[in-house]
């Protein structure tokens, strides 16, 4: 494994910040840990692993050692009459995870499409959109413990999936680097969720009446880039903000006061309000401070224009999030990570 010095990783995260790490590093094959150990770099400075750089914030240079994840692989490890079990490494875009799936007509993570990242991320918070999240396919995954070298095999009561969060981002934070993940998807008899979001309706005008995967798969691809901008041509992270979930009395109490916003229950009995519903009712939708901004389409989503720093973008966002608890009572939770000096 080849350590390098001062790496800028503009390259390496999807709002293009051009922060700079002390010591980087890429994983091209799970035998290269051993390498990663010797390496005296990682005990002395803090250690960041990085996947496809699309739920993270640059404030500033990371002054420790960035190891990238950049191992490449899916294989079928079990098969059933009616699933199969499809294991992937870290390293794999997740797009292109999801397009492999759909081809081999393997259902259950269609509506995922179009999520930015790498596979090894996506159990962290377990990533979700159109009605579907990861744990409803995930089986399980493996990942190595930093501080012992051991391997351990994480099943799905094991990750303690809640919305946009796992055992990863708690307790376990820091502890591991995640290898593989495996998916239990459906070879026939597939689950088709349309009813969430503006899906049915595109399929409609795309004059589907009993959709494929595929098909879902298609129209959602067709919602995601004609809201959200494509992270190549305009930095982003996705959705900047968790969508607040709130109790039955404070949801009463918006209600009254706001007659249309809309929301949706939870399996726990809380009420979930759309972040970009409440960025964009107060003001935000298209703001723009310098080259950092809210986008224009998609209130949920702060961009870099170019050359805004992620101090700005972070200040920006800290302005969101009081103008939205001033006027609604709600707390925005960042959905992305921030990352900096230790």
């Amino acid at each position: 494994m080849q350590v390098h010095t001062n790496v800028s990783l503009k390259d390496f995260n999807t709002f293009g910040l051009d922060a700079k790490a002390l010591y980087y590093a890429e994983l091209q094959s799970t035998e290269q840990l051993h390498d990663f150990r010797k390496q005296k770099e990682w005990r002395d400075f803090p250690l960041l692993v990085l996947g496809g750089g699309s739920n993270l914030l640059f404030t500033e240079d990371f002054r420790g050692f960035v190891l990238r994840i950049a191992t490449k692989g899916i294989e079928v490890v079990k098969e059933t009459a009616d699933s199969v079990y499809v294991k992937a490494m870290a390293g794999e875009g997740w797009e292109n995870f999801v397009e492999y799936c759909v081809a081999q007509n393997w259902g259950g993570i269609e509506n995922l499409t179009l999520i930015p990242g790498n596979l090894g991320t996506s159990p962290m918070q377990n990533i979700g959109a159109y009605g579907v999240e990861l744990k409803d396919t995930f089986h399980s995954l493996e990942a190595w413990e930093i501080e012992t070298g051991a391997i351990h095999t994480f099943y799905k009561a094991d990750c303690r999936f809640g919305y946009r969060e796992s055992v990863f981002k708690m307790e376990a934070k820091n502890k591991y680097i995640i290898l593989s993940v495996c998916f239990r998807l459906t070879k026939n008899n597939h689950q088709i969720l349309t009813g969430y979001g503006a899906v049915k309706e595109q399929l409609q005008l795309m004059g589907i009446e009993s959709p494929g995967i595929k098909d879902v798969m298609t129209a959602i691809q067709h919602i995601r880039r004609t809201k959200l901008p494509d992270p190549k041509k305009l930095g982003n992270a996705g959705s900047f903000f968790k969508n607040p979930v709130i109790d039955e009395k404070k949801y009463q109490e918006l209600s009254r006061e706001f007659v249309a916003i809309p929301s949706w229950k939870t399996e726990a009995g809380g009420v979930k309000i759309p972040a970009a519903w409440l960025i964009e009712r107060a003001g935000w939708k298209g703001y723009r401070e310098g080259d950092a901004g809210v986008h224009q389409q998609q209130a949920l989503v702060l961009v870099n224009y170019g050359k805004a720093t992620g101090e700005e973008i972070l200040s920006l966002s800290g302005k969101i999030q009081a103008s939205v608890a001033e006027l609604f009572g709600v707390h925005l939770e960042p959905e992305v990570n921030i990352a900096g000096k230790s």
